[in-house]
């Protein structure tokens, strides 16, 4: 069974999904992708010990305060790839930023391959159902290009800006926002 609530944010309205162990989806808004981050059968329940956590570490993280992960049970649908770009966005630490080529790079080597195409990173970073605390607004071009968010361009550099991010050097791309 699934549950889900709603959670309002400097980003703006956030829907938060989970199970009975743990936290399947974070959406911002219209965020793009959704269509497989969103399981079949929810029931809309506040009260949710889960949901409640993860309210509890957004008002932490908005409140500056940079929560950590572990706080929270993450399970993410997708595949193995997707499973190993997420995780090292876990990783990045909280207000860093890196870049989809250095993820490529660290993918390959955890999967014992020669390389990764830094494309097929951004597809599984920008499909990444859990938003904001798993951190794909800290990835950027290696150009500086503030390119791909689902949640929307804007919505990164405002979380970008509120970690303390600087943003010397980075810009917004001249088409297109997602990868």
């Amino acid at each position: 069974m699934y549950y889900s609530t709603h959670y309002r944010s400097p980003m703006g309205d956030i829907l938060l999904i989970g199970d009975e162990d743990n936290i399947i989806s974070l959406l911002i808004g219209e965020q793009k992708y959704i269509e497989n981050a969103v399981p079949k059968n929810i029931t809309e329940k506040d009260d949710n010990p889960i949901l409640q956590e993860c309210i509890a570490w957004l008002d932490d993280y908005f409140a500056g305060k940079n929560p950590k992960l572990s706080r929270l049970p993450l399970a993410p649908i997708g595949g193995e790839f997707k499973q190993q770009v997420w995780k090292i966005l876990t990783e990045i630490p909280y207000g860093e930023l890196t870049t989809y080529g250095c993820i490529a790079k660290e993918v390959a080597k955890r999967m014992g391959k020669d390389r990764m195409s830094a494309q097929a990173v951004g597809g599984a970073v920008g499909h990444n159902p859990i938003s904001i605390i798993i951190p794909c607004h800290r990835v950027v071009g290696a150009n500086g290009s503030l390119t791909g968010y689902a949640g929307g361009i804007e919505k990164k550099v405002k979380l970008l800006k509120h970690e303390g991010v600087d943003m010397t050097g980075l810009f917004m791309p001249k088409k297109g926002t997602a990868l």
